[in-house]
């Protein structure tokens, strides 16, 4: 499924303070120190400035994100160099979440501090923590990246994907159609938990019917890893010994590429076994720098949320980041985590743009999305609607608008679509999440 974006008429102009204001680096809490980053302006305009906030994680030694804040403030330079949001200035402030609960507590109670309209495109796995204060502020979260459970249950949370929750339930299905026996490597963390069911969940709806030998009641071998391990030889013995000659996934995010390291590093023994992961563990760029056709990923199963980073559906994107980002190499186009920022940030205009009011809060935000405002994403994702029928309701994910999920492969050396369009798993994630 592919589709341009549409292009909305032009925003109202608002007027710009020549005197510029810097929101300077803010100490949030004594365990992490936050910069903010602030787009100049001023009052002045007819129509308030809309401020968000997007966090990451960055210089951890586990995954970083650094692209979304980065394609966050390329985003709000774009749109006010054409006057805005509907006649509204949009301002960004950035948090580095740091990859710890008490580092995305306190990004969000800086976003409660500086009342932002909503966070917007962010990434975090510690729900609890920061889900918390979001809610207490009545701050709407609006397209994470879908890591953390709490993002599908919360009240305050309107995710525009299905999170690592239908990447795990479609790489069960478009692996289980393929591979006999499986082996999973995830990370040994409460997140990392509740992969292998998703996964079998995924398997036994994939295997059903076909001529693999999967009898739908088989699973896959679970392999838990340290996330931030420099060595995984043990892991990936362990892993491609129980795959037999199916396939071994391992989903470690920036670790993945370390695994798959000392898995090519095993003593061959001639088994055909096939790898495969999710986007966010592996991409287009992990591909390039380990060989391309001749390296590793050769053949690999990937499963994503959105078209192929070659998709036109994506030429919008890239025309901004190659206006606006100034050369940013923290961007990177094919990134999952940059590609959902730049959804959310859609979602945003959108539905700013919906509200058609001079001052916009969180709780006007957040009704307007309740009330069924709608999000055509230009083919990225189905069109994006978060009213009570819209959710999924299942146990686990009740909160769950896009369930469908995209199938890939590489193939000479680039990350290629393996069957047209999207894949809805609604049927796995139902039947593959957490009960109540």
């Amino acid at each position: 499924m592919t589709g341009r974006q549409q292009r909305s008429s032009p925003p109202r102009p608002f007027h710009r303070n020549p005197v510029v204001r810097v929101l300077c680096t803010v100490a949030a809490g004594a365990s992490v120190v936050t910069g903010c980053g602030v787009l100049p302006g001023g009052p002045g305009g007819s129509r308030e400035p809309v401020t968000v906030m997007t966090w990451a994680p960055e210089g951890t030694a586990a995954t970083n994100m650094p692209g979304m804040p980065a394609v966050a403030k390329a985003y709000a330079r774009w749109v006010n160099a054409s006057g805005g949001i509907d006649g509204h200035e949009l301002r960004v402030l950035t948090c580095n979440e740091r990859n710890t609960s008490a580092g995305a507590a306190d990004c969000a109670r800086l976003a409660a501090e500086k009342d932002v309209t909503a966070v917007v495109g962010s990434y975090s796995q510690h729900g609890d923590a920061f889900m918390a204060p979001l809610e207490a502020a009545g701050i709407p979260y609006l397209g994470g990246y879908g890591i953390a459970e709490r993002e599908f249950s919360s009240f305050v949370s309107y995710p525009v994907n299905g999170g690592q929750a239908a990447l795990l339930a479609g790489n069960g299905m478009q692996l289980g159609g393929e591979c006999g026996r499986v082996s999973i490597v995830r990370p040994d963390t409460i997140t990392g938990d509740a992969m292998p069911e998703l996964l079998n969940s995924g398997l036994n709806k994939g295997g059903k019917g076909g001529d693999t030998g999967r009898d739908g009641n088989d699973k896959a071998t679970d392999i838990r890893a340290a996330e931030d391990a420099t060595d995984y030889t043990d892991s990936a013995e362990r892993a491609r010994d129980n795959a037999a000659d199916g396939c071994v996934t391992a989903v470690l995010g920036d670790r993945t590429e370390t695994f798959f390291d000392s898995y090519r590093r095993l003593p061959d023994t001639g088994a055909d076994i096939r790898i495969s992961s999710v986007l966010g563990s592996v991409g287009q760029p992990l591909v390039d720098r380990t060989g391309g056709s001749k390296g590793v990923f050769e053949g690999a199963y990937v499963t994503g949320w959105y078209p192929q980073a070659s998709d036109p559906a994506w030429e919008p994107m890239r025309d901004v980041l190659r206006e606006h980002a100034f050369g940013d190499d923290s961007i990177d186009p094919a990134d999952p985590g940059v590609q959902t920022t730049w959804i959310a940030y859609t979602a945003l205009r959108s539905v700013v743009e919906s509200i058609g009011r001079d001052t916009i809060s969180s709780a006007t935000f957040s009704h307007a999305l309740d009330k069924g405002a709608k999000v055509d994403t230009g083919g990225l994702t189905p069109t994006l609607r978060w009213r009570y029928e819209d959710m999924l309701g299942s146990p686990g994910f009740p909160r769950i608008v896009n369930s469908e999920v995209t199938f890939q492969v590489v193939r000479e050396g680039r990350l290629v679509s393996l069957r047209d369009g999207f894949v809805d798993v609604r049927g796995t994630l139902s039947d593959g999440g957490p009960r109540a």
